[in-house]
């Protein structure tokens, strides 16, 4: 006999739909939230070479994280000529931790709350 999930309740398809795997996989590797924080820290798109000075690791794994990210929609690519540039996709960032706040806020009430202290 096979086992059936519970139903997911109505107010919590919103919490399911913003949770994006790719996103938070993006975000689980710190070496990808470092590249994603010097990236962000530029100030202007950059290149993957220009990202990858000063990172201890290879010019191509910092490509293939910069990949990543922006299969994750942290960031953008733009093919200019030989090189590309890579800029933080601030408002998607920002859009998608907001949208999965609300839906945590709609789906999930506070149930727990600090002790009293005495």
């Amino acid at each position: 006999m096979s086992k059936r999930r519970p139903a997911t309740p109505k107010c919590c398809s919103d919490l399911t739909a913003a949770i994006n795997p790719r996103f938070f996989k993006a975000l689980c590797d710190p070496t990808r939230v470092a590249i994603l924080v010097r990236l962000a820290t530029c100030g202007r798109p950059c290149t993957v070479s220009e990202v990858a000075n000063g990172c201890p690791i290879d010019v191509s794994v910092v490509s293939r994280h910069l990949a990543q990210l922006r299969d994750a929609g942290m960031a953008a690519g733009e093919r200019r000529g030989k090189e590309v540039y890579y800029a933080v996709r601030f408002s998607a960032i920002a859009s998608t931790l907001r949208h999965l706040a609300d839906a945590i806020d709609a789906c999930c009430p506070p149930t727990w709350s600090k002790p009293k202290r005495n």
